[in-house]
């Protein structure tokens, strides 16, 4: 976290940690005039679980520990939804600016129930740090973009008696499929959808069919903020 006026908000999607926007600090350090902070959604990471898990939960987790002003929020897949319900004013805080990256707007409801099911999953325990670690990036959607060994991975798994597992509670994955009709038309800030051009979780014609403000980054992908964060961070403007 930097020091300063205006915060910016970075929220990180299902599976991962805030420490998955690490390769923005040096960058914020040196172009961001406020603060900056990145924390962990609910379930994941170094955050407390709940007993249960929606959008609306989380993100009542997640608003007394931000700033009530000044906000400028980016959110990744799931963290997107988390900055777009931030948005709408309702939860103590006030966002100038929204930017919902790589959102799933789109369900099946043969991916609400996969979903469903993976939230069911008991907890998974693992003999080594390579295994969890390998399932951790799985989950995340890193692989080939984190490597194992980094210190971002260690921060999503939990080691108890010679076994790993991952930090993130699976009932995460039952927060269901968003409203997204509603967190726009709530939204109180200047609120932009934004996709990598190779995304395959969202199509340009599904957020145009939202939204008047889409931006999509060419030759990124689901993960733009961790491929190209000079790109992502380009939206703010």
């Amino acid at each position: 976290m930097k020091s300063g006026r205006q915060t910016l908000l970075l929220i990180h999607g299902l599976g991962a940690t805030g420490r998955v926007w690490d390769g923005w600090g040096d960058l914020l350090d040196a172009t961001w005039p406020g603060r900056w902070m990145a924390p962990d959604l609910p379930g994941h990471g170094s955050a407390p679980p709940l007993s249960s898990y929606s959008f609306d939960s989380m993100t009542a987790a997640l608003a007394p520990q931000l700033p009530s002003d000044g906000l400028v929020a980016v959110g990744h897949s799931l963290g997107g939804v988390i900055a777009l319900a931030l948005a709408s004013g309702r939860y103590g805080v006030q966002v100038d600016r929204a930017v919902a990256l790589g959102v799933k707007v789109a369900w099946s409801a043969d991916e609400l129930a996969k979903a469903t099911a993976l939230a069911e999953r008991p907890t998974a325990w693992f003999d080594s740090r390579a295994e969890a670690a390998a399932r951790f990036l799985r989950v995340s959607g890193l692989v080939g973009l984190v490597e194992p060994d980094d210190p971002q991975v260690d921060h999503g798994l939990v080691s108890e008696g010679g076994r790993w597992r991952l930090a993130m509670d699976s009932r995460t994955f039952g927060v269901g499929a968003p409203d997204m009709e509603t967190l726009l038309r709530e939204s109180q800030a200047e609120t932009v959808l934004a996709r990598g051009e190779l995304d395959p979780m969202n199509t340009e014609a599904q957020l145009n069919a939202l939204h008047d403000k889409v931006l999509t980054l060419a030759a990124l992908g689901h993960n733009a903020h961790v491929e190209s964060p000079q790109t992502v961070l380009q939206t703010l403007t």
